[in-house]
């Protein structure tokens, strides 16, 4: 018969399993943002948002908080260095006001979480309060993490474009719980909306690349005959 620890074990390793797919999900993200040089108009929120959850959560799996939390904190500490690593990409690829909020975000998290587990390591002095203050906060930082992609809302809106709202992490958001399932399905309709529109809009913009190139090269083309034609006058 299959202890109830071993039941429990082997659902924290799905969890795990699901939580990994989610933090991997931008990955085609930041592969266009590798290519492209630069993060154009994505919003760094749903990456900040996701590096601070998973702060919170190492916090919560500490053995002076909540002992014996070894998949916690494997999980969140693997989900720790994903977000660095795309923070650090944003921050390599971004410039001026978005690069200065991206870094006052990073300070005000890790100031926030050096404070939550100061104060709580002084103050609760049971594993019991410990966990219960953590919890709360995480499930609370959690709820943000999911809605995170929606920070993009009223400029899909205004532009009636998706092109910088997240597909990837909307879809893989569906996977983790009911909250995750709701932010996920506001995402998705939004992309159902305008969906159409953004192909129309990609497509514009490509017409009109090209018609700048095609310009560029009949002015430039036109100047070389101009020059040649006049070293041939002397």
């Amino acid at each position: 018969m299959i202890s109830p620890d071993t039941i429990r074990t082997a659902i924290g390793v799905i969890g795990n399993g699901t939580a990994l797919v989610l933090f991997l999900s931008p990955v085609p993200t930041f592969i266009r943002i590798w290519k492209k040089g630069s993060v154009e108009q994505y919003s760094p929120i749903p990456y900040v948002a996701t590096l601070l959850n998973c702060m919170m959560w190492v916090l919560y799996g500490l053995p002076a908080v909540h002992p014996h939390s070894m998949l916690v904190i494997t999980i969140n500490g693997t989900g720790m260095a994903i977000q660095l690593t795309y923070v650090t990409l944003f921050l390599l690829f971004s410039a001026g006001a978005v690069r200065r909020k991206v870094v006052l975000l990073l300070a005000a998290e890790v100031a926030f979480v050096g404070a939550v587990a100061a104060l709580v390591l002084s103050l609760a002095h049971t594993h019991e309060r410990r966990s219960m203050v953590v919890g709360i906060l995480c499930v609370l930082f959690g709820t943000g993490m999911y809605a995170a992609p929606l920070s993009v809302m009223k400029m899909v809106i205004q532009t009636k474009s998706v092109e910088y709202m997240p597909l990837f992490l909307s879809l893989a958001s569906l996977i983790p719980n009911g909250l995750g399932v709701l932010f996920a399905v506001a995402q998705l309709v939004l992309y159902a909306i305008y969906f159409k529109s953004t192909q129309e809009i990609i497509e514009a913009r490509k017409r009109k690349a090209d018609q700048v190139a095609m310009t560029e090269v009949v002015v430039d083309g036109g100047s070389k005959t101009n020059n040649h034609a006049g070293a041939g006058c002397y």
